[in-house]
């Protein structure tokens, strides 16, 4: 049997990545008005709004990309190599860590906002975040896990147009029922929140009956007793991955919190430029999830030389879209800035943070779609050490050359680059015969 070319890969990964791409633009479009309804109602809720966007992204990298992309990594490997009744009674076992997980957002966002976002912030910016985070969290945390989890069961099973299709409509709901309860209707950031919740409620509702019926090309069996392999199959490439999401993340949070000694008007206007992450991360997502399955499945029949290929066939898919998509932000910085801030003071610093950052974020797309290659292999050491190295360069980095040696708000700016950029040479080093190879595999 001939070997699959280059050309025969790229378009399977395009083949799987359109219609998770399709879903993650929308995802993203919906932050972006997001941001644009909070930065309508002035610099105080957009910098309430930027203290808890990064708990906001979380839940969503968490529940769709992380542990998601560990459900659709052990799915993955247990149809390639024809386990179909433990794919069946994973989908139980999966439902279960989705459900503790929410929980653990509720704690943290519903019951104790206030001493986080205050830490984060600021009180001033704590005053619009707080209700935002009860309401975002309170209603949607539980139904966009579960929501995410069907959608990744499905996606484990090489279904991904119809994981996209139920989820897609959810996003295109929300960002237009939290505009008309916003704005139209005066409830401010708490309309951005019930429009998440109820979106996710439907997403739920609807991706379960699609699993129910076996769309993943499988029925789930919800009899099973839980058994702690299954757990572990999961949760071995899920919760690490979970952990750099939390890692990525707290970076943002802790380059927030750097920033606040500068003023409101700079963690407004950085929660601005961060939209260019996030904007970043359904470009590559969508190539990421189709990784993760079509790795999964080679891994899982035991042909690491075709695993190999296939993530760096993605991985220079990613890297060349987010790379146009990075460098032409910031060629134009003011362009983006100006959609989202109308403070003149939040327009400019935003522009500064879009100009530094911006070029680094081909280093983003190599890393993010070589991390989601390595949740399909089960490889997730070098993932870490890259999410590591992406937090100290840029907080550590940020403290230095903005603090000591005087450089400002472009020292920190400057950090955040490396850092992004630092995570991409990593994450993308990993994928060679010595680290990917059938003698490390383990049967987890």
């Amino acid at each position: 049997m001939s070997r699959p070319t280059t050309g025969d890969i790229a378009r399977g990964v395009l083949k799987l990545a359109a219609p998770t791409t399709m879903l993650s633009l929308m995802q993203a479009f919906a932050l972006l008005v997001e941001t644009f309804i909070a930065a309508r109602l002035g610099r105080g809720p957009l910098a309430g709004y930027a203290t808890v966007l990064p708990f906001a992204l979380l839940l969503g990298q968490m529940s769709a990309g992380a542990m998601g992309g560990g459900v659709v990594s052990a799915i993955a490997r247990a149809l390639g190599a024809r386990r179909e009744d433990e794919a069946s009674a994973m989908v139980k076992h999966a439902l279960t860590i989705a459900l503790c997980f929410a929980g653990g957002f509720i704690l943290a966002m519903v019951i104790l906002p206030r001493p986080i976002l205050s830490a984060i912030g600021g009180e001033a910016a704590a005053e619009f975040g707080v209700p935002f985070a009860m309401v975002y969290f309170g209603l949607g945390a539980v139904p966009a896990w579960i929501a995410n989890t069907l959608a990744s069961v499905l996606r484990g099973g090489g279904r991904h147009g119809i994981a996209a299709k139920v989820n897609t409509l959810a996003w295109l709901f929300s960002p237009v029922l939290g505009w008309l309860l916003a704005l139209e209707m005066g409830m401010g950031l708490i309309g951005v929140g019930i429009g998440f919740g109820a979106a996710m409620w439907a997403a739920a509702i609807a991706q379960g009956i699609v699993v129910l019926r076996g769309s993943a090309g499988f029925r789930p069996d919800f009899s099973v007793p839980f058994q702690g392999a299954l757990f572990k199959r999961i949760l071995s490439v899920g919760a690490v991955a979970c952990a750099l999401a939390a890692v990525s993340n707290l970076t943002t949070i802790l380059v927030t919190a750097q920033l606040k000694s500068y003023g409101q008007a700079a963690v407004a206007a950085y929660g601005v430029s961060a939209r260019l992450e996030f904007l970043m991360i359904p470009l590559a997502f969508g190539v990421g999830s189709a990784l993760t399955a079509l790795v999964g499945r080679a891994v899982g029949a035991g042909d690491w030389e075709l695993a190999r290929r296939t993530a760096w066939v993605g991985g220079g898919m990613a890297f060349g879209v987010c790379a146009v998509v990075g460098v032409s932000v910031a060629i134009f910085p003011y362009a983006f800035a100006g959609v989202f801030a109308s403070d003149p003071e939040v327009q400019a610093i935003a522009a500064l943070a879009l100009g530094c950052i911006g070029p680094a974020f081909a280093g983003f797309g190599l890393g993010m779609a070589m991390y989601f290659a390595a949740m399909g292999a089960g490889r997730m050491r070098w993932p870490v050490a890259a999410g590591l190295s992406r937090l100290g360069l840029a907080v550590l980095g940020g403290a230095l050359l903005g603090e000591t040696f005087g450089m400002g708000l472009v020292g920190h700016f400057l950090a955040v680059a490396a850092g992004i950029t630092a995570y991409g040479l990593i994450a993308a080093a990993a994928v060679q015969p010595r680290e990917w190879a059938p003698r490390l595999l383990r049967q987890t």
